[in-house]
């Protein structure tokens, strides 16, 4: 290896030395920043938890507060199909409330023991 090749190499490697501690500390320093801004995120947001707990256990929150409802921007053809789905559906829960209603009404009845005979007859027999 030339002496000016290695010369240079020397150079280079002590500059790397040195701005090595530089970068270091400057990394750490961003570390410690990054751990100071997640600690205040999080006290901040525990704060708002514990106001917003005694808030809700002191009074409900207005009903002017609350969010318009999204418009569904739908087909008439679309519209029309959900609407028969819905409709099947509430038709088959109504049918099986009223099976259950009638089933619960038959069990009853199933359940009651038969009227037995009297045991005196009048015809004295």
């Amino acid at each position: 290896m030339k002496l000016k090749n290695l010369k240079k190499k020397i150079q280079r490697l002590e500059k790397r030395l040195q701005e090595a501690p530089k970068k270091l500390a400057r990394l750490k320093q961003k570390l410690q920043a990054a751990e100071a801004a997640k600690a205040m995120k999080a006290a901040r947001k525990s704060a708002a938890r514990a106001t917003a707990a005694k808030s809700s256990t002191g009074a409900t929150k207005p009903s002017s507060v609350k969010k318009p409802k999204k418009k569904l921007n739908l087909s008439p053809e679309r519209r029309a199909q959900l609407s028969a789905a819905m409709k099947a559906r509430w038709a088959a829960k109504r049918a099986a409330e009223a099976n259950a209603k009638s089933d619960a009404a038959g069990q009853d009845f199933a359940q009651r023991p038969p009227p037995q005979p009297p045991e005196s007859r009048p015809d004295g027999a």
